[in-house]
């Protein structure tokens, strides 16, 4: 369990962003849900990881985004500066909330990118609200409790809030957090999300409409045949020379773990942007 307190601390460290955003809590499901939006475009809402916030995940790809994009970054339950309230941690009430904030902030659509648990909340995201969904990016993430490799799973129940002490996670929750001294029982609520066993199912993440982009570091705890089955349901094996291929597309980062891939941002930020520039494909 040491090596998991040491990733934890090179997490990325909290950076003040140079530009001033618009900020606000949306009334959504019983939250107050913090929002920040930067930058003018076409919309697209970043989803931070498990026991996150903005300002420890997005600062290296939010201010390249936002040159482009309207960039809406939220803090979901629990996390940052959205209080926790009496309700599970879920994927599906987390996409739920989403999909409310979207409506306070009256976007009809929008492009959805989120990273490790944000990653499976914006796939919840277009699976139980197409309608509102353009594209996909999702960083590190599975769909399925047993997309991540042993090792995760078999760490997942012995994290504990001592582990991350000195971290920038516990240093923001305790900086940001309406409740800076409940950072022990958040843990706790949001670890249960992943211990208990879920899945979207692939019957209904092939039926979603939105294209979607995998990006994955070839260490980054999870499967490689889930990476692979991910996208054969969304974009399948073909020879694209030969044939019109998917909307959706794969990549996967050499010698990159789950944390190091935020670290990447001058490597994903473009690709994330040919992606959400691109046309359909030709049928």
């Amino acid at each position: 369990m040491e090596t998991i307190a040491l990733i934890l601390t090179l997490l990325v460290p909290a950076v003040v962003l140079a530009q001033t955003p618009t900020t606000g809590y949306a009334p959504v499901n019983g939250l107050k849900m913090y929002y920040e939006i930067h930058g003018k475009g076409d919309p697209i809402v970043l989803l931070h990881g498990s026991f996150m916030t903005i300002t420890n995940n997005w600062t290296g790809m939010m201010p390249q985004l936002a040159k482009s994009r309207r960039v809406i970054a939220v803090e979901m339950q629990g996390h940052g500066r959205t209080a926790d309230i009496n309700r599970d941690f879920s994927y599906e009430n987390l996409a739920d909330d989403v999909a409310a904030l979207l409506d306070y902030l009256k976007i009809e659509r929008a492009d959805v990118l989120g990273y490790s648990m944000g990653g499976g909340v914006a796939m919840q995201v277009a699976i139980r609200h197409p309608e509102k969904v353009r594209k996909v990016v999702s960083v590190s993430a599975v769909f399925r409790h047993d997309g991540w490799v042993k090792e995760a799973l078999d760490a997942f129940p012995k994290m504990e809030a001592g582990m991350f002490k000195g971290s920038p996670l516990e240093t923001e929750y305790k900086k940001l957090s309406p409740t800076p001294d409940k950072f022990g029982t958040f843990v706790k609520r949001v670890i249960q999300m992943d211990i208990k066993p879920y899945d979207f199912g692939a019957g209904k993440l092939k039926a979603t409409k939105a294209p979607m982009l995998f990006i994955h570091g070839d260490a980054d705890g999870v499967r490689l045949d889930h990476i692979s089955e991910m996208f054969r349901l969304k974009g399948d094996e073909i020879f694209g020379d030969m044939r019109p291929r998917s909307d959706s597309r794969l990549a996967i980062l050499p010698n990159t773990t789950h944390v190091t891939l935020m670290e990447k941002a001058d490597v994903i930020v473009p690709m994330v942007n040919d992606f959400l520039n691109a046309q359909p494909q030709k049928k």
